[in-house]
């Protein structure tokens, strides 16, 4: 046991038993979902690549796991005060399952960016026994209102991840995965939000075969635990992107910290560009509806790509609760990533034939305009717009912008992580 595992109580052999113990709880609850191979990432990084569909539980996430565990252990007298949680969606659903279940009330906190989709999902789940409450606009923001709500009603606070209960429901994520490959597998990628998936797979199966890498992956928008990690104590982010909800924590636990930074090899970071990119790839090629913080995971391999080569690999495809209204918005960050979508500003003279000449001149033959709205004129003779191009290959820009330069185009290209930018588009 290591001295920092003593130090913090946590001692590997308990939570690995606790996690056991939760597999029985959860024996007729949850779905043993299967290690799936997938020919296509198997073959592009020379390993033997597995998809731990998670996204196939009633609840379509791991969620399910952690929140049943905690709360059908919670004694009589505690089932009568009721629980309270916080959650970006998935463990909200969790949590309403579970109270529906087991006839407990419970009220749910949630942040009000939270995808339709997810909330109606935890509506249909809970039916009477669960209340929502929309706050803020992160979990973090959730959590603070949750437990003040905990303390005034003297509820019972269901964690999300930061609770060992919680902790050894989702370890039983990786309790099926070695059970399974016991002898073959070499390497797990665990998405990571608050820590607590991460934290019970990695003290699962480094308990059982310390051979066995585990290595977590981020969104480069929450970098959470990364950070953590990095400074090594639990630290709270400043600014956060919250487009990955269902990984986008502002401050990890103490306990999934401790477990995560003795047994994870590292945090590997995301761009969400790249998560874009890998939820439609998956949709596209195996046909999984995977939400942008289930394909985390997957997205990591790229950075992974010269150690996961001859290893047989497990991602967890944590879960799929995405709103079909975020495609749009998922297919232009993708492009974006690519360099495959630019937008520019550019300056028109008011007179006939201007447009022609961009659109006859500074366009190749595979480039399409995609977007394009008159802004503000700024007098009679000139006016800006706002385009957007397509084009079929990043390549294809540099050509584009030495056309428009030939032409003579007064134009700006827009950065992404310009603040006109997300003003515009």
């Amino acid at each position: 046991m290591s001295q920092l595992l003593q130090e913090s109580a946590i001692d590997p052999s308990d939570l690995s038993s606790r996690i056991d113990d939760a597999a029985q709880r959860l024996e007729r609850i949850v779905t043993r979902t299967p290690p799936q191979f997938s020919k296509r990432l198997s073959r592009r990084f020379g390993a033997n690549v597995l998809l731990k569909r998670e996204d196939l539980q009633e609840v379509r996430s791991f969620k399910i796991r952690g929140a049943y565990n905690r709360i059908s252990s919670l004694t009589a007298a505690d089932r009568e005060r009721g629980v309270v949680c916080a959650s970006a969606g998935n463990h909200a659903q969790g949590v309403a399952f579970a109270c529906s279940h087991l006839g407990i009330r419970g009220t749910i906190f949630m942040p009000a960016i939270t995808p339709t989709q997810k909330i109606e999902r935890v509506k249909q789940f809970g039916a009477d026994f669960v209340h929502i409450s929309l706050v803020g606009d992160s979990y973090d923001d959730a959590s603070l209102a949750a437990q003040q709500e905990c303390e005034a009603r003297q509820a019972v606070f269901v964690h999300p991840f930061d609770d060992l209960l919680t902790i050894a429901g989702q370890g039983t994520v990786g309790k099926e995965i070695f059970e399974e490959l016991q002898g073959e597998l070499q390497l797990v990628v665990v998405p990571i939000g608050g820590g607590g998936l991460a934290s019970g797979i990695a003290a699962y199966v480094r308990h059982r075969d310390p051979t066995i890498t585990v290595v977590g992956a981020e969104p480069s928008g929450s970098p959470s635990m990364y950070e953590s990690l990095r400074q090594g104590r639990v630290v709270t982010l400043d600014q956060l992107d919250t487009f990955v909800d269902g990984a986008a924590v502002k401050t990890v636990g103490k306990l999934t910290f401790e477990i995560c930074r003795t047994h994870l090899e590292r945090v590997v970071l995301v761009p969400e560009g790249k998560v874009c990119t890998t939820v439609i790839e998956l949709y596209q090629n195996e046909g999984i509806i995977a939400e942008p913080a289930g394909a985390l995971a997957v997205a990591a391999l790229e950075d992974l790509a010269d150690q996961v080569r001859g290893k047989t690999v497990v991602c967890i495809v944590s879960g799929g609760n995405n709103d079909i209204l975020r495609y749009p918005e998922i297919m232009e960050r993708s492009l974006v990533y690519q360099g495959r979508k630019h937008y520019f500003i550019i300056e028109f003279t008011q007179k006939p034939g201007q447009l022609r000449q961009f659109v006859d001149q500074a366009l190749g033959p595979t480039d399409d305009i995609v977007r394009f709205e008159y802004m503000k004129k700024t007098n009679k003779e000139r006016g800006a717009a706002l385009v957007g191009i397509e084009l079929r290959d990043k390549a294809d820009l540099e050509p584009l912008l030495e056309r428009m330069q030939q032409i003579q185009l007064n134009c700006r290209r827009l950065a992404s992580e310009e603040l006109l930018y997300d003003y515009l588009i």
